[in-house]
Order: C-alpha cells, then sequence, then structure tokens
C-alpha cells in the first residue's frame, strides 16, 4: 500500500468524537460553552483565537489581553450515539450544550456566550 492509500485509510479509521467542551478564562473564571459533532474542532477555536479572527469579540478581546496562557481548553462532556437505535448526533449535541450552558450560566459576568432565548 502506499503511503497515501495508508494515510487514507488511517483518517477513516480515526473515531471522531462529539461532545460539549469549554474555554475557561484562568484569570477571571469567565467561561465559554460550546457543542460540537467533532471535539478535534476545539483546536480550530483555539486557531482563531490565536489569528484573533474569533466571531465571539468579548472572548477575542480577553484573549489579547490576558494572553492564550490564560486560557484552558476543557472537555465537559463526551456523546456516544446509541446503537441499534436512529441516532440525531446534531439534535443530542444542541440539547447537551444547552443543557451545559443552563447549568454554568456563561453570559454576563460570568462568560462569553449570549444568554439563551426564553422558550415560552
Amino acid at each position: 500500500m502506499n503511503r497515501r492509500a495508508e494515510l487514507t485509510q488511517m483518517y477513516k479509521e480515526i473515531k471522531i468524537i462529539a461532545g460539549v467542551y469549554q474555554i475557561r478564562n484562568k484569570v477571571n473564571g469567565k467561561v465559554f460553552v460550546a457543542g460540537t459533532p467533532n471535539l478535534k474542532t476545539m483546536n480550530g477555536k483555539r486557531f482563531e483565537l490565536q489569528m484573533g479572527t474569533s466571531y465571539n469579540k468579548t472572548l477575542q478581546q480577553e484573549w489579547n489581553e490576558f494572553g492564550e496562557d490564560a486560557f484552558e481548553f476543557e472537555i465537559l462532556e463526551q456523546i456516544e450515539p446509541k446503537p441499534g437505535v436512529f441516532f440525531d448526533m446534531k439534535d443530542a449535541v444542541n440539547k447537551r450544550e444547552e443543557h451545559w450552558i443552563r447549568k454554568l450560566e456563561p453570559f454576563g459576568e460570568k462568560g462569553y456566550n449570549p444568554p439563551p432565548k426564553n422558550n415560552g
């Protein structure tokens, strides 16, 4: 097998893990909570902040102010598909992200997420 085919096969075998993570400012305790179908995208979020291109302006501003070392990335929950039944991963990620946002309340003085909209 040539190297390209070998790398392609290795890529296909990598298990993608969905979940919810937080970016925590160790200086002031503020957090940003996000759900994703692939937790490896946390690296992309770090890269956005390093490049100064994050859509979250408050998080970006404090990243610039305090520096990368003032922030830590932490997985809050991994989401496994339920075997043998239809499993809507996107819906599961959204529900678990909502759960963590309601639990941690990462908005206002406590974080970087917008407050949840009232459904009612």
